[in-house]
């Protein structure tokens, strides 16, 4: 008899032990997973306590799991044949399932969440092993490093048999931690950091600050397609793009170049927590290394960090450099991230900035000039855009023009 693969089995692990909180974590876990199953349109979601079951109805297995290991929540899945919870037909079809694969080693684990199937699950597992055994060739078992592990989830109306295991994406499901204000740059640690604490259930909003004609235009695309690659992982992002020119002017023209680096993040964390509290989201998020740049040090970050009440979250604050690097080429920005266009904290750059400012001495030279008026313009004149799966892009035609 011939089965196919009809089902992806999705484990939650993790969020089983959220007590109280579980049916909420699992509620967003499965609107996250229908918003990643939209280009999807045949497949239909089954639920159950334990688990989530995506029915294929004919659509290629490939495309839908590689959709679904981007889904925070997920702790792991299977293909999975569903067969009539009997003994029969369960061995039939575990059978088919290994004739398919080119292995030498095996061994069977059977799960059996309907306690009243007459057969103890090690008992089972080895009958349906040593069926498996008796009808092939050339094929052993091996219960300590097999080629692949025969799994069978026995339940009261069906049986799910699967052969191997592909893992999730970790995390919590995004949404469950709250809203968090992503301060953007173009750089290849916050687009990084913006993952990591999508990974951990946060939904982003995001602000960036632009100078023209000190930056231009591509520049803010650059943006844009790094929060783009971004909707790999998060339905979208709701991105403020803060007119920054004037008040970096007055930076400039008014405060001690040694001091301009440090004046500069003060603003901009100024009015990243405006937007924040505006947009009710609970923290900043960030991409900030500790020592990595002269904005960076220890000294710096306390000294900029105390102008804002609002909590600040640096996701890669004690990662090496070359370890945001892997991530960034693993969730896609990289490529995005080296493209050669300065953005604001380029431009200006102090030869000698204060690698250990004093916040007395900083204070004396924001107040060398008028700097609330500026502040509030930039938070009054800011664009807002919703950056989702089918916001444009650049193509690769129009980025060979820069």
């Amino acid at each position: 008899m011939t089965y196919d693969y009809t089902h992806v089995l999705i484990r939650y692990g993790e969020l089983m032990t959220k007590g109280k909180n579980r049916k909420t974590f699992i509620g967003r876990l499965q609107e996250n997973v229908r918003a990643a199953l939209l280009p999807f349109p045949e497949v239909t979601l089954e639920t159950a306590h334990d688990r989530m079951y995506v029915v294929l109805n004919g659509t290629q297995s490939e495309a839908v799991c590689e959709s679904l290991q981007k889904v925070f929540g997920i702790h792991s899945m299977s293909l999975a044949i569903k067969v009539a919870t009997d003994e029969a037909a369960i061995m039939a079809a575990a059978l088919w399932a290994i004739e398919q694969l080119d292995i030498s080693t095996f061994k069977a684990e059977v799960k059996r969440s309907f306690k009243q199937f007459p057969i103890l699950s090690t008992d089972f597992a080895r009958m349906v092993g040593g069926h498996v055994l008796r009808n092939t060739e050339n094929i052993t078992v091996d219960v300590h490093n097999p080629d692949v592990t025969l799994l069978v989830e026995v339940r009261e109306a069906f049986t799910y048999v699967m052969c191997g295991v592909l893992q999730g994406a970790g995390g919590y499901p995004v949404g469950v931690a709250g809203k968090g204000m992503l301060m953007i740059s173009g750089g290849i640690d916050s687009p990084v950091a913006g993952f990591l604490a999508t990974k951990r259930g946060v939904m982003l909003e995001a602000v960036h600050f632009e100078s023209p004609p000190y930056t231009n235009a591509q520049a803010k695309q650059k943006v844009i397609d790094l929060l783009h690659q971004l909707t790999d992982y998060t339905p979208y992002v709701t991105t403020h793009i803060v007119p920054f020119t004037q008040l970096q002017v007055a930076i400039n023209r008014f405060v001690d170049e040694k001091y301009q680096m440090t004046v500069m993040r003060r603003m901009m964390y100024r009015i990243a927590q405006w937007l924040a509290y505006r947009r009710r989201c609970e923290i900043l998020v960030n991409g900030e290394n500790i020592g990595q740049v002269a904005s960076q040090t220890l000294h710096s970050m306390k000294v900029i960090n105390s102008v804002v009440s609002i909590p600040v979250i640096r996701p890669v604050a004690t990662y090496d450099k070359n370890e945001i690097i892997d991530i960034a080429k693993k969730i896609g920005t990289y490529d995005i991230s080296i493209r050669p266009f300065e953005d604001c904290c380029t431009i200006f750059t102090p030869k000698h900035p204060a690698t250990m400012p004093k916040e007395k001495f900083v204070l004396e030279q924001e107040a060398r000039f008028d700097w609330e008026p500026l502040v509030e313009a930039c938070v009054r004149n800011t664009e807002r855009i919703v950056i989702d799966k089918t916001y444009s892009k650049l193509s690769d035609d129009e980025l060979d023009l820069f």
